[in-house]
């Protein structure tokens, strides 16, 4: 049984929680590129990579502490090749499903992926506390995915969706079983290796749009979101039990919800509000245990 210290433990909870926000921000920024940029769910994803690799390059020995040595050059590619798949799909489910579905259905799968997985596989126990707030999150979401989509093709975005929940939640059972999953150079390089021929035949460079608004939204996007938002989030993994961190991780489709009507012009219903009111309970219950 694993235990945990309060206050690594509380670090962890806002460090996750952090890394939630900031996806969600990223979700909005690449549903903006996709909109007014030209780029494609693919380019964005290289360009996130690309942008985050190269700032890790930049700083001295910045990447190889990342990546925890020269060592581990199978982690960073492992890493790498389910950052790509997760966060490619994520981004397409963006494009064809809108972003608050694409966002809502690939988180809702991880509470029940990872709870499960980190029970059967890592021992973790699921206590009542957890459970409750599970069944609670995925009520929120039944609320939140009954609400219309606003893509043009919602069945294919809400496929993609499923595949980068699976992506998202097996990098965190890797994560807290001891794997050495890292937020660093040699990963992001994998992702954009992986990426960076299909991205070629559909386009790499933006053919659309304000230049320096589309560099601004790059650049925020391959900082923010990815290089702080997946070191936070494999740091809070080393204090918060795998179950714990899925549900937190449901501020990201919160964020994502209020971001896409806010700016977005996504529609606002009763259930996106009452859905949005449920996760945040469950979230509130994790942080009173």
């Amino acid at each position: 049984m694993t235990s945990y210290v309060a206050v690594p433990f509380r670090r962890g909870l806002l460090s996750i929680s952090a890394a939630a926000v900031a996806w969600g921000a990223g979700g909005a920024v690449a549903a903006l590129l996709m909109r007014t940029s030209g780029l494609g769910p693919v380019a964005v994803s290289c360009w996130r990579f690309g942008v985050a690799a190269l700032c890790l390059a930049l700083l001295p020995t910045g990447g190889r502490r990342a990546d925890g040595g020269a060592s581990r050059p199978g982690a960073a590619v492992l890493t790498g090749l389910g950052l790509a798949i997760s966060q490619c799909a994520y981004f397409g489910s963006v494009r064809y499903a809108g972003l608050g579905l694409g966002t809502l259905i690939t988180i809702g799968a991880g509470p029940v992926l990872t709870s499960l997985g980190a029970h059967l596989l890592l021992g973790e126990r699921l206590t009542r506390r957890a459970l409750a707030a599970v069944a609670l999150a995925l009520a929120g979401l039944a609320l939140l995915v009954a609400a219309p989509a606003a893509g043009p093709r919602p069945a294919l975005g809400v496929a993609l969706a499923v595949l980068a929940g699976a992506g998202q939640s097996g990098l965190t059972l890797w994560a807290r079983g001891g794997g050495s999953a890292r937020a660093g150079t040699g990963a992001f390089a994998t992702g954009l290796l992986c990426l960076l021929p299909l991205a070629a035949t559909q386009g790499v460079l933006p053919t659309a749009g304000d230049p320096a608004v589309t560099g601004g939204a790059l650049l925020f996007l391959g900082t923010v979101p990815t290089l702080f938002a997946y070191r936070w989030y494999f740091t809070g993994l080393t204090a918060v039990p795998g179950v714990t961190a899925a549900v937190l991780v449901l501020l990201e489709p919160a964020a994502a919800a209020v971001i896409g009507v806010l700016f977005l012009g996504e529609p606002v219903t009763a259930g996106l509000l009452a859905g949005s009111a449920l996760l945040l309970g469950a979230i509130a219950a994790l942080a009173r245990a």
